[in-house]
């Protein structure tokens, strides 16, 4: 059994335990004797005890008051498996009292056994609920590259869509359906959203893990309402357990591209009734299987990537669930909004037919929404603006069934005979694109951004243009192989990638690529989390060594792995500032001086470039003038990307007639 003491932790890991940045910890390893000593790991990621690292913080005055969910945590990741130690916050959740969480499919070793009865004392004592949220969500950060989860805004929007567009009333309460729940996000949303008190939640998931953390979260969230649930684990399309069940809505984010969803052994699935999805069309196997358990009127919201809406193998069903009035709205959603957020997903909303006793209504059209331009580009914060998207899907979604209403911009009703040929696209932004202009409103909101990035502009402008300059002041300079040697900085070289990820349940981590940053900058790929690869991390500096993308930035958010001509530069902070750094890095006369320029594909060689030699105070006041010089250029293209984006919506609106002024 692993003690306590031996249970390694990193400096990242300290750092959070004892609420500071990662610099702040390795300051404290080397100004201080008595810091513990390295337990594993390496030189460049040591790992130390996690008893020894807890007494020096409390003798040194170091510690947060964040109770011991903190410590905790790491005992449960030293478990090693992704499985056990989600099984042992799920078991944790059950020895607090969760009504609903199971016990555990599997036995446990004495280790997790253990630490969930410590668990489980804790959060009787520190809040059951919020010790399980915490544990469950540093269960998800760790293993965030493993596992595609809903984020919570977008479950929530997917279930406010089904209840505002069930057809009829819900007689004995709700019944809620997601066939691929996870975590259980889906069905927790439904069930904060809906104000009833009579629950029901039918889900399946063939993670034996994650289903115990589902039926662990449902039962914290309904614990004090009349919530019946049941969670299988299973595979819902090859193995139904519900099957004759019937919800009031369905939501599902199910996995994409998966080829390996039971084709053969389905052919003959009384849940075909729009045609027997092409093995290449997984997605409209999920689709079907939903609506085979809606009932009259019910409403199924589901998370699928653009493809699905034009993939020429799925026109035929595309054409059923069309003719049949399944398939009721396609929403286009911005790049960020769930994993894989490069992509720009879609919700399609379904709707199975009303019972024999209510008017069946007559459907000649279909609503496609286009929300893309609710992203956020070239912003820190994650995902799209929540709120505006929110709002808008909402009160197109308002417009479903009222065909005499107009739907707001960028969303439009099409006829299903201009659907119905020979591609069956119902791709949103391929028919919004042309008969969307921008309304007065929009237009006012798009100046008065321009208003602002300008005057943000023109602050930078009059700072940097005080900045004075000692013009005979000999300064010295040292290269980068020389800080290198004199282990001021560490240096590792990306490489084109030896492993690929052999499927979506394997660890993962993205890929930056030159191709990536000549595109829009964000990595395009994924890579198994232990292929030996060089990785960047937060506040680690990142050269692009060709001449086409020169360019040296301090890295910020998770940990991204680096193609070839990629280069990772940790400093040792009481040495080097890590914007200093870049700023000397990325001058373009230091990219002039190192590079070959034979040609664009030509490379800098990262050991020849200049930095200036200053002590580490000084180098804060130029970190800061470059960080300020960066900002300036990230503005002006900003404003340049408003500037035209204006000088195209006006001139459509010129072009449309009704000037007044």
């Amino acid at each position: 059994m692993r003690t306590p003491s031996a249970v390694p932790v990193s400096l990242a890991e300290i750092a959070r335990i004892a609420g500071v940045g990662r610099a702040a910890v390795s300051n404290w390893r080397r100004r201080h004797d008595s810091f513990p000593t390295r337990i594993g790991g390496t030189d460049v990621s040591p790992q130390f005890s996690l008893t020894e690292v807890e007494l020096w913080l409390r003798d040194n005055g170091k510690l947060k008051d964040n109770g011991g969910r903190e410590f905790l945590w790491p005992r449960f990741e030293a478990l090693g498996s992704r499985d056990e130690s989600g099984l042992a916050v799920a078991e944790a959740a059950r020895r607090m009292g969760s009504p609903r969480a199971r016990a555990a499919q599997v036995e446990l070793s004495a280790e997790a056994r253990d630490l969930v009865d410590e668990a489980a004392r804790l959060g009787r004592s520190e809040g059951p609920r919020e010790t399980f949220e915490f544990l469950l969500q540093r269960w998800l950060e760790t293993h965030v590259r493993q596992l595609s989860t809903t984020p919570p805004r977008l479950a929530a929007l997917m279930a406010r869509i089904a209840l505002a567009s069930r057809l009829g009333q819900m007689e004995g309460g709700l019944t809620v359906f997601d066939p691929a729940c996870g975590t259980g996000h889906l069905p927790a949303a439904a069930a904060q959203e809906y104000d009833g008190s009579d629950l029901a939640v039918l889900a399946c998931e063939q993670d034996p893990a994650l289903a115990a953390l589902a039926s662990a979260r449902l039962g914290f969230i309904t614990e004090d309402r009349q919530v019946r649930s049941e969670i299988a684990t299973a595979d819902a399309l090859r193995e139904d357990p519900f099957a004759g069940a019937r919800a009031d809505i369905a939501l599902c984010n199910p996995p994409f591209n998966e080829r390996d969803w039971g084709y053969e052994e389905l052919a003959t699935d009384q849940r075909w009734t729009h045609g027997l999805p092409p093995r290449t069309e997984p997605e409209l196997a999920w689709v079907q299987h939903l609506l085979s358990h809606l009932k009259p009127g019910g409403v199924a919201v589901i998370v699928l990537p653009p493809a699905v809406a034009s993939r020429k193998a799925g026109r035929r069903i595309r054409g059923s669930l069309l003719r049949t009035g399944a398939l009721r709205a396609v929403v286009a959603l911005p790049p960020g909004s769930a994993q894989p957020h490069s992509v720009s997903l879609q919700l399609w909303v379904l709707r199975a037919a009303p019972d024999s006793s209510a008017p069946a209504p007559t459907y000649q059209d279909v609503l496609l929404v286009d929300a893309t331009r609710f992203a956020r580009p070239g912003s820190r914060e994650p995902g799209p603006n929540w709120d505006a998207l929110d709002c808008f899907v909402l009160s197109a979604l308002e417009t479903l069934d009222r065909p005499d209403d107009d739907p707001p911009e960028s969303a439009v009703r099409i006829p299903l005979l201009d659907l119905l040929d020979d591609e069956v696209d119902v791709t949103p932004g391929r028919y919004t694109a042309s008969s969307t202009e921008p309304s007065g409103v929009e237009l006012a909101a798009s100046w008065g951004e321009l208003a602002e990035s300008l005057a943000d502009l023109a602050g930078h402008a009059q700072h940097l243009s005080k900045l004075g300059f000692e013009t005979e002041a000999l300064q010295t300079t040292a290269t980068v192989g020389d800080l290198v040697k004199a282990g001021a900085l560490t240096l590792r070289a990306g490489q084109h990638p030896l492993e690929t990820l052999e499927s979506r349940r394997d660890p993962a981590i993205p890929l930056l690529t030159v191709a990536d940053l000549l595109m829009d900058g964000r990595p395009s790929g994924v890579l198994p989390a232990n292929s030996a690869q060089a990785v960047a991390e937060e506040g680690d500096v990142v050269v692009a060594g060709v001449v086409r993308a020169f360019k040296a930035w301090v890295h910020e958010g998770p940990p991204v792995a680096l193609g070839a001509q990629l280069y990772t530069l940790r400093v040792d902070p009481e040495k080097l500032d890590a914007h200093f750094l870049a700023g000397c890095l990325r001058a373009p006369a230091n990219g002039r001086q190192a590079g070959t320029h034979a040609s664009s594909s030509s490379r800098v060689d990262i050991r020849r470039l200049q930095v200036l030699q200053l002590p580490l105070e000084e180098q804060k006041a130029y970190a800061e003038t470059f960080r300020r010089l960066m900002a300036f250029e990230a503005l002006l293209t900003k404003t340049d990307a408003l500037g035209k984006g204006l000088v195209n919506d006006v001139s459509d609106r010129l072009a449309a007639g009704g000037l007044t002024a």
